[in-house]
């Protein structure tokens, strides 16, 4: 058999190399390098299975074709995360839910690839409800809330890690005790904005706080949100944090905002949501936000939308949720959502979970039960589109 060694081939003008076909291997011991560029410059129309180095995520990723486009491809964690049956045994991504209506200081786990019931992790430093919280690879952290009865309010920021099971470790104090604020992160920073501040009654919030999740401090001021708003919702990528819905009683609103997430300074404008939506769900990955329009007074809606995050625009239609309920944050891993909880039409709270799979459309599917029904409670994962 001969063997042929060339240094490099390319076109006859060098903007590329031949297409080889048949089968071809790549016998290479150490590496190859892929294309390599940002998120602003994914090319379209390429092949099914085009690979290429994502800088501004450090992911690589792949195309999916024209519909979907790139996706990700996100190391999954490899040890084990716990014992159990069900979604809370395996390899994965893990999804936390904290805190939650009644004020609890109850966090439960689940593995956002693996359908099953959610399981006890631990407890929290505080019971409390309105209540957010963001993560990175290893922690997970919530932060703010109210007390059950609402006249008092917190601005303890407490964490856990997230690939063990036990009781949250404070971590610092938010510079103002807000509640039903917004959680997102990239790796290095928690991001917390909106909400409303002052108990029992208050006053709408604008501001937009950080904390540097792999040390112990309070947050910092970053900047303002276009809008000072209740309730409302965020997806993220890596590099930019998008701001959604939200209210001041009684005018519910439409729009979304974002931020970069490794700068500081103001919100701008990205785009709207198809209604305004008081109350809103989301989940992420590195690419694509998915939000779910929850409640508008008097009126609970399954519908839901999603976004490109490295671009701006209005909100485009998605599918639609199986349960009519108000789940907040959701758990993301690179390729499903899953939202958990909330208060549920008709009747009280739920326990119920669902999932989609980000990249495509389409609607939920069953995922399986908390241990406990709440409404609105935090949802939080190791593995969303931040990191």
């Amino acid at each position: 058999m001969s063997e042929v060694r060339v240094n490099n081939l390319s076109n006859e003008n060098n903007t590329g190399g031949p297409t080889i076909s048949g089968i071809t291997t790549f016998s290479g011991t150490n590496y190859f390098v892929p294309p390599v560029g940002d998120s602003a410059s994914r090319p379209s129309g390429c092949p099914p299975g085009s690979l290429r180095f994502n800088t501004d995520s450090a992911h690589l990723e792949y195309y999916r074709g024209d519909t979907i486009g790139w996706v990700e491809i996100e190391a999954e964690l490899t040890e084990p995360l716990g014992g159990g049956s069900g979604s809370n045994t395996g390899l994965g991504t893990r999804g936390l839910i904290l805190a939650g209506d009644p004020s609890t200081v109850k966090i439960e786990f689940f593995t956002v690839s693996t359908l099953g019931n959610a399981a006890e992790f631990g407890d929290l430093t505080q019971d409390r409800k309105r209540f957010q919280g963001f993560a990175s690879r290893t922690r997970a952290f919530g932060i703010g809330g109210q007390a059950d009865n609402g006249a008092s309010g917190y601005n303890v920021i407490d964490f856990v890690t997230v690939a063990s099971t036990g009781d949250a470790t404070d971590f610092g104090d938010q510079t103002t005790q807000t509640r039903s604020q917004i959680g997102a992160s990239n790796s290095t920073r928690g991001i917390t904005a909106g909400g409303t501040s002052g108990f029992p009654s208050g006053s709408y919030v604008n501001t937009i706080e950080y904390v540097t999740m792999q040390s112990a401090g309070n947050t910092q001021d970053f900047g303002d949100l276009t809008q000072a708003r209740d309730f409302p919702t965020a997806v993220n990528s890596s590099v930019r944090v998008v701001v959604a819905a939200g209210n001041q009683s009684p005018t519910n609103y439409d729009i979304m905002d974002f931020i970069t997430t490794a700068s500081t300074g103001d919100a701008q404008d990205f785009g709207d949501l198809s209604a305004v939506t008081q109350v809103a769900g989301a989940v992420c990955n590195s690419t694509r936000g998915v939000i779910a329009r929850t409640y508008t007074a008097p009126s609970y809606t399954n519908n839901i939308e999603f976004v490109t995050i490295a671009t701006t625009g209005n909100s485009i239609d998605f599918g639609d949720r199986i349960n009519t309920s108000t789940p907040k944050q959701g758990a993301s891993d690179a390729t499903r959502g899953v939202f958990a909880g909330g208060y549920a039409s008709p009747g009280p709270r739920t326990n119920a979970m669902e999932f989609i799979t980000i990249a495509t459309t389409g609607n939920g599917t069953d995922f399986g039960d908390m241990v406990t029904a709440r409404g609105m409670p935090s949802v939080v994962s190791n593995g969303h589109g931040g990191l």
